[in-house]
């Protein structure tokens, strides 16, 4: 009966699990969770994350960012110079065939400027991806409270 009771409640909570799960495809991307974290109502910036994996043969490059939630968007990464870590905006990024791009925290990412009003915990806005041979793609980012929790690497294939 216990069995039955802990299979019912798993089975009960398991589309609210994958509720918070949401993934995009163009051509042979594939477009994994973006997000982006809550920031205070005064932030006048913030960030958008998101994985891109190259399933085809060719490499692919993204180009630009886009979003009606903020006046602009850019590509931006962190890089270590001179002992010091800094942010700076890059033209476009390679994704290599067969290969993953993480947009994360301390890595490439997305700069959202000039913000309406900053999105809260659970909201959602859009974001327009444009590569170079896949087209662009719009996906919506999550916002949410925290950085979303890595699950284990199935093979630390990442590039920059």
């Amino acid at each position: 009966m216990l069995l039955k009771k802990t299979l019912l409640i798993a089975a009960l909570l398991s589309p609210s699990l994958f509720a918070s799960a949401h993934d995009y495809s163009v051509g042979e991307l594939h477009i994994e969770h973006p997000w982006s974290r809550q920031m205070p109502a005064v932030a006048p910036t913030a960030a958008a994350y998101f994985v891109v994996h190259n399933k085809g043969a060719e490499d692919d490059r993204l180009l630009s960012v886009s979003t009606p939630h903020a006046g602009k968007a850019e590509l931006h990464e962190h890089i270590h110079a001179d002992g010091v870590m800094k942010m700076q905006q890059v033209q476009s990024v390679a994704i290599p065939a067969g290969g993953e791009v993480q947009f994360a925290p301390m890595g490439y990412h997305v700069m959202l400027f000039n913000l309406q009003q900053q999105a809260k915990d659970g909201e959602r806005f859009p974001l327009t991806l444009t590569f170079e041979k896949a087209g662009a793609v719009e996906v919506e980012v999550a916002v949410q409270k925290d950085a979303p929790v890595a699950e284990p690497a199935q093979g630390e294939g990442h590039g920059h």
